[in-house]
């Protein structure tokens, strides 16, 4: 099963932000620099004892009115219902309980989805624990007091999360069929793809026991083998949302690319990549899932001798951190190549689980190593004494250095290129750890 998905919802101003960084720590304040993956951090992954979960912040834009804030809680609250298994509703002892507060207690109440009831800012327990039990009114439970800038109580609130959790989670499924999203902005033909790929096959088209958050398990069967496309379309709902709209369809798209093997990440051929669609491939990239970028309505250009070259040059110089993704051309309309894609999806996911033996990945490393000189500081040379792989899905490689801080990203990237050219690896991202040893550990 995937990883539950839990959201922070509350007012502006409780410490939503505060709470979520103080969970996600580190890796929130990294912000990386790789074009496209969006630097407004609105979900983590997060490990907790032998727990692991992914955390979205529903925090947004801070209007003045407080009909607009209150508005704006309920479009976050209708998000936070629709994509999350168990819902932290946070509040301020300090403002004390508001009306607003209770008018979003009733929509969660209402969801029958589980909430855990955080009071914070309660930096000290004896002063403020009679201010908490004030929010017991909201009568959605114990209210579980908190400081998240003083990170007191956390503990017990994410003891309180995890009992909700839904067993298995976050472990491995047994089913081994590959799981495909289909991912893009809204109307670039993501269901059309599916549809048309349906055809006559229509074997199963449900929300699969345990896929909730609607995106929808189509069961395709093509040559005798099952695939599961996971499809995010549908983004649009009733309740209009429009300021949460991009931030919305992104953690949809959390939640279904961390449950696939690989992404098709949709484009429309009539309006080329556009910043939004750079966003959604840095979230694949991100989580190491294989990456096919499906170029649809290429019906729909006019064509030249040069146009797929052309075009396929303009893919590239935006999605930059990910040159390894496979580019296709399709029309949903009228069928063209869709029938390929089982092929590359075969493709990607054979390179995703491929091991190569320790022997040939270290004579590669000797070789790249005698080709080009890894770099010095101060007289001192980096030396690279071992490479190893340690996982799949995606590849991941371990080399053993004597100064990591020598180890500079472009030598990493050098070793990788190297990798590349011997085993392909086309379609799936490649990680590298860098650890050190010292000289007479060897």
């Amino acid at each position: 099963m995937s990883k539950p998905v839990v959201a922070i919802v509350g007012r502006p101003n409780v410490g939503k932000s505060t709470l979520f960084n103080a969970l996600a720590g580190e890796k929130i304040s990294i912000v990386k620099d790789t074009p496209g993956v969006t630097r407004d951090r609105i979900y983590a992954d997060i490990s907790w004892l032998d727990k692991e979960f992914t955390m979205i912040d529903t925090g947004g834009i801070e209007p003045d009115s407080r009909d607009v804030i209150l508005s704006q809680m309920r479009e976050q609250a209708q998000i936070a219902i629709d994509t999350a298994d168990v819902i932290i509703f946070i509040t301020d002892v300090r403002q004390g309980l508001t009306d607003a507060d209770s008018k979003v207690a009733d929509m969660l109440r209402r969801s029958g989805k589980p909430v855990v009831l955080v009071v914070n800012k309660v930096d000290n327990f004896e002063k403020f624990m009679p201010d908490v039990y004030e929010f017991y009114n909201l009568g959605i439970g114990d209210p579980v007091p908190i400081s998240a800038s003083s990170r007191l109580g956390l503990g017990d609130m994410l003891e309180a999360v995890a009992e909700h959790f839904p067993e298995g989670a976050g472990q491995a499924e047994e089913d081994d069929r590959p799981r495909v999203a289909i991912v893009g902005k809204p109307n670039v033909g993501k269901s059309s793809i599916v549809n048309k790929l349906l055809g006559e096959n229509r074997v199963i088209v449900s929300d699969i026991a345990g896929t909730t958050r609607d995106a929808v398990d189509t069961e395709i069967v093509h040559n005798r083998k099952e695939y599961i496309f996971i499809d995010t379309a549908g983004l649009r709902r009733k309740n209009k949302i429009k300021e949460e709209l991009e931030r919305y369809s992104i953690i949809r798209t959390v939640t279904a690319v961390e449950r696939a093997d690989v992404v098709l990440m949709v484009i429309d051929a009539t309006e080329g990549v556009t910043e939004q669609d750079a966003k959604i491939a840095g979230i694949a990239h991100e989580r190491g899932k294989g990456v096919i970028i499906v170029v649809n309505k290429w019906d729909a250009i006019e064509k030249n001798d040069r146009t797929m070259r052309e075009y396929e040059a303009k893919i590239r110089q935006t999605l930059s951190y990910m040159p390894y993704a496979e580019i296709m051309y399709v029309s949903a309309l009228t069928g063209q190549r869709l029938s390929k894609l089982y092929d590359m999806i075969d493709m990607v996911i054979e390179n995703q689980t491929l091991r190569i033996a320790t022997g040939v990945l270290n004579e590669i490393m000797t070789e790249a190593v005698a080709m080009q000189q890894p770099p010095s500081d101060k007289g001192k040379r980096l030396k690279l004494y071992y490479i190893t792989q340690v996982s799949v899905k995606p590849p991941t490689f371990v080399i053993f250095v004597n100064d990591k801080e020598l180890m500079h990203f472009s030598y990493t990237r050098y070793l990788e290129n190297k990798i590349r050219e011997a085993f392909g690896f086309r379609g799936t991202s490649l990680k590298f750890f860098i650890r050190e040893r010292k000289e007479k550990e060897q």
